[in-house]
């Protein structure tokens, strides 16, 4: 094993410690999780034979759970905080938030909704999250669904993807019938 791999391991180690021991975000390089990633990319790429693949895989554990503990602390303490430190956080963290702030704001216009008697904005709500269309690959083959809109879809071959309305997605998940389509897949 390379010597460069030890000192990523060694950076990885000293920045989650350094993170758990302060009760502020601390800065991180803007690209740290990209190294992270490439680190344990090109780890995974080697092989090894007998006790260089045993130490091999034992560092892909160790970096993965230190890089569970840094993000789980980090988005910890943004939870926890009145005031983000958005100067301390890294596009990564950032991205994860956005969704957070959506689901506060789609909380907001609910209860909004609700409280000021307006029922037809949340039927329409409804409707259009219903019939909102999401990518899924299919598990097996399905014969022509009716969606949620009304509309035909199908039939689908195993492996094939389509964008379905939502209702219809969740049903055939919830069946392990699809999956939904993520942008890493």
């Amino acid at each position: 094993m390379s010597e460069s791999n030890q000192i990523d391991i060694n950076k990885l180690y000293h920045t989650a410690l350094r993170e758990s021991e302060n009760d502020s975000i601390q800065e991180i390089e803007p690209n740290f999780y990209g190294d992270i990633s490439n680190f344990l990319g090109n780890l995974k790429k080697q092989e090894f034979d007998g006790i260089e693949n045993k130490i091999k895989n034992v560092l892909i554990h160790i970096a993965t759970e230190l890089t569970t503990i840094l993000i789980q602390t980090r988005l910890g303490k943004i939870s926890q905080s009145s005031k983000i430190e958005f100067e301390n956080l890294v596009d990564e963290e950032k991205f994860i938030l956005d969704s957070e702030e959506e689901e506060r704001e789609r909380t907001q216009i609910i209860i909004a909704a609700i409280l000021n008697g307006k029922s037809k904005f949340l039927e329409s709500l409804s409707q259009n999250h219903k019939t909102q269309r999401i990518a899924v690959r299919f598990l097996q083959e399905v014969d022509e669904i009716i969606g949620a809109d009304l509309e035909q879809y199908g039939p689908f071959k195993t492996e094939d993807i389509a964008t379905i309305p939502y209702e219809n997605a969740q049903a055939l998940i919830s069946k392990n019938i699809v999956t939904k389509v993520r942008w890493e897949d």
